[in-house]
């Protein structure tokens, strides 16, 4: 067995094959990747003319030498002892031939199965072997982190779509997510999928979170790459969820008139003495009253958004990558003036519908903390989605293969330094926010 630089084709037809695939190790990652500042390389371990292994390895130079990264790659099966030891051999071949200082690699592979609480079913899937195949042939393991410490989030929430339909994934839903869900349809909350035309409007939104959140955004060249790259092969959704206020005063004014109705109904049986009970009566006009007065405001403020916004106002967006059996979604954000709306639960369902349509086997809410504790500042993420259903997904992690010791031993002093600089920054950063707030 050899290793070779493969085809993009043939890298292609290997990839989506493999159990392990995953949008990461995909030429068009790669390609988006090489617009900032990375080279990508296509390799595969070939017998015969066979791939028995490959891998899409990101390359960057720095003053030390290049380091690489091989994002949720590689494609292997790491339970094939000799198969990993004969790859590991000749990439590290390939990395001392190309001055690599280290290999990064962070497998698309599960660790433990846990439910959807995140405990470990002890029935389940373990993957103890596949770590310990990867430390014996001195890959260095970079720990079982709890938060977001690695390049790629270790932990994720997943919904298992395989021979479900909608509606046993809504039964499965806590029934504050069912209730929001169909509070939104009544809204008359709408999802827009986003053209290159108009992506500026999911630029808008990012913008605006990362100033409420306190984080630095992508510029909007990074969001055009995206769908440059990405939508070439269908593998990307900006999809945005708006409000459609025409159609929702309507609804509003509709509820309006039936308590209006029903309050009419009820009196004229009243005054015509109809043998009713005038305490229950009288009870139930009072409350549509409350409800009028109280659908009248919410009318009100809609009319004052309608005069400011339009007809259409875009509540929030989340990004979505699709490819193999996955429909994954990356990021988003919203809108702090229309939280209330709570448009994540729709986006997130109409996507989820979507998925099931076209037979996608795995919906993927992606990144959350491993900490379940209700103290936990990521706890909030990790709630929202499992109203959703489904379960805690654990990856076995970020793993270093080492090229060269010295420059290795010289990269983490100046990493360490980089980021003590960095965490500076980020405090000085937040007292300055802190001080415009107060």
């Amino acid at each position: 067995m050899k290793l070779i630089n493969l085809k993009e084709a043939e890298f292609k037809e290997y990839a989506l094959k493999h159990p392990q695939n995953n949008f990461h190790q995909t030429v068009e990652w790669g390609i988006l990747k090489e617009k900032n500042g990375w080279k990508m390389q296509l390799l595969g371990l070939v017998e015969k003319n066979k791939i028995e292994a490959a891998c899409m390895i990101l390359k960057k130079k720095t003053t030390l030498g290049n380091i690489f990264y091989s994002p949720r790659g590689f494609l292997i099966d790491y339970k094939n002892y000799n198969l990993l030891k004969k790859f590991t051999e000749e990439i590290t071949k390939y990395g001392k031939k190309n001055n690599a200082v280290f290999i990064k690699v962070d497998p698309y592979v599960p660790y433990i199965k846990r439910d959807i609480d995140g405990n470990i079913k002890e029935e389940g899937l373990k993957n103890e072997q596949i770590i310990e195949n990867l430390t014996s042939l001195n890959y260095k393991h970079k720990g079982f982190n709890l938060n977001f410490e690695n390049l790629q989030p270790r932990w994720m929430f997943t919904l298992d779509l395989k021979n479900k339909s909608l509606e046993d994934i809504m039964k499965n839903m806590e029934s504050k997510t069912r209730q929001l869900i169909r509070k939104n349809i009544k809204r008359n909350l709408i999802t827009e999928e986003l053209s290159d035309d108009n992506l500026s409007e999911f630029k808008k939104i990012m913008t605006h979170t990362s100033e409420r959140r306190n984080f630095i955004d992508r510029p909007f060249s990074y969001y055009k790459d995206m769908y440059e790259v990405l939508s070439k092969n269908n593998m990307i959704k900006f999809i945005v969820t708006k409000l459609d206020i025409k159609k929702y005063l309507k609804t509003l004014q509709d509820e309006k008139n039936s308590h209006e109705d029903s309050i009419k109904n009820k009196e004229e049986k009243i005054k015509n003495n109809a043998k009713i009970n005038i305490d229950k009566t009288n009870k139930s006009i009072n409350i549509s009253k409350e409800k009028i007065n109280a659908l009248e405001k919410n009318i009100n403020d809609i009319l004052k958004t309608q005069k400011e916004h339009g007809d259409f106002v875009v509540l929030g967006g989340i990004l979505f990558i699709i490819y193999g059996d996955e429909v994954l979604s990356l990021f988003g954000g919203s809108y702090k003036e229309f939280m209330d709306y709570n448009s994540f639960y729709t986006t997130n369902y109409e996507m989820i519908k979507y998925a099931v349509e076209n037979k996608y086997k795995r919906y993927n809410f992606y990144g959350i903390s491993g900490d379940f504790n209700s103290k936990n500042e990521y706890y909030g993420l990790y709630d929202f989605k499992r109203g959703f259903g489904g379960e805690v997904t654990e990856l076995i992690g970020e793993f270093d293969l080492i090229i060269n010791k010295h420059k290795m031993f010289l990269y983490n002093l100046l990493l360490k330094s980089y980021s003590y600089l960095k965490k500076i920054k980020s405090i000085i950063r937040k007292g300055k926010v802190w001080s415009l707030r107060r």
